[in-house]
């Protein structure tokens, strides 16, 4: 939280990007998702401490490699919206970082595209982290 009580701008960007991701994933059927652009982020009112806040996501173009999404986040109980953004695109990526065809051209709302969990023991998306205290044995 900011100074004067609400949510730093920041912190729902992340967010927005965060699901963006995990959406993306589930429309691409690829864990390998990177953002390659977000358009004009426009405030409009801000979240204060307590707030419910949701995010709505809406595929509306699906390119070779990428998928286009327009995202709203707003207080989940008044309905009012907090920031919206027109444009964010979303791009599978092959193993080696490359843009990867996907060969989609419409949004699903099922979990027939969300890939199989052991794609995942190939390339993790956190490596296990070993920290030493100072002055620790």
């Amino acid at each position: 939280m900011s100074p004067n009580g609400t949510l730093f701008g920041g912190s729902l960007l992340q967010w927005i990007d965060e699901e963006c991701a995990i959406y993306a994933i589930s429309q691409l059927g690829n864990w390998r998702v990177v953002t390659k652009y977000m358009s004009e982020i426009s405030f409009v009112s801000s979240a204060q401490m307590g707030d419910l806040i949701e995010l709505g996501l809406d595929a509306y173009q699906f390119g070779r490699t990428s998928i286009v999404l327009r995202c709203e986040a707003r207080n989940m109980v008044t309905g009012q919206p907090i920031v919206s953004i027109e444009k964010i695109v979303m791009v599978g990526l092959d193993e080696h970082g490359r843009p990867l065809e996907h060969g989609q051209h419409e949004p699903t709302d099922g979990y027939e595209r969300i890939p199989e969990r052991h794609v995942l023991a190939e390339a993790p998306l956190f490596a296990p982290v070993a920290a030493k205290v100072e002055g620790s044995a």
